[in-house]
């Protein structure tokens, strides 16, 4: 059944809004997903703040070329969806997680991080950058190292004293 030029001109308009206002957006080729699968993913990326639609191959190039986005546009395989939201990593991690559950009905095509066209290697890269509070807590150890191994040896150095 054919799509009414109404419902197009609403598609290509969200879109345009949706590439403006993201700070970053994932393509995803969703064709071996089933309905529950694809339900599960809807409801893990709505819980993390990240909106998913599913497009038109010609209407999504359409408000790409209109978004002056820097690069040159993915090649869209297969059924299309687009993830996006305000937080820079979470669409590409979030979609990734999916990705690893169900690799063979779930693939990166590509995105848009920092108005810039990404490869799909470059997206998976920034997927499997952990997240913020996590690199905190990482850091945190970091700094947290020298310190306890100096308390660890001084800590030696007193039990040798008192031996």
């Amino acid at each position: 059944m054919p799509v009414s030029k109404q419902k197009k001109q609403e598609s290509l308009s969200k879109l345009k809004s949706a590439f403006a206002d993201a700070t970053s957006v994932v393509f995803v080729n969703f064709h071996g997903l089933n309905v529950q699968n694809t339900t599960d993913l809807r409801k893990a990326l709505k819980k993390e703040g990240i909106d998913y639609t599913v497009a038109k191959k010609t209407i999504t190039r359409m408000a790409l070329k209109d978004s002056g986005v820097a690069g040159s546009t993915p090649e869209f395989l297969g059924e299309l969806g687009i993830a996006y939201g305000s937080d820079s990593l979470a669409p590409a991690r979030e979609v990734y997680t999916f990705q690893k559950k169900f690799p063979e009905g779930l693939k990166i095509l590509g995105g848009i991080f920092e108005k810039k066209f990404q490869s799909q290697e470059e997206m998976m890269a920034l997927a499997s950058i952990p997240p913020l509070q996590t690199l905190r807590g990482m850091f945190v150890n970091i700094i947290n190292s020298p310190v306890q191994r100096f308390v660890i040896a001084l800590s030696e150095v007193a039990k040798q004293k008192t031996a």
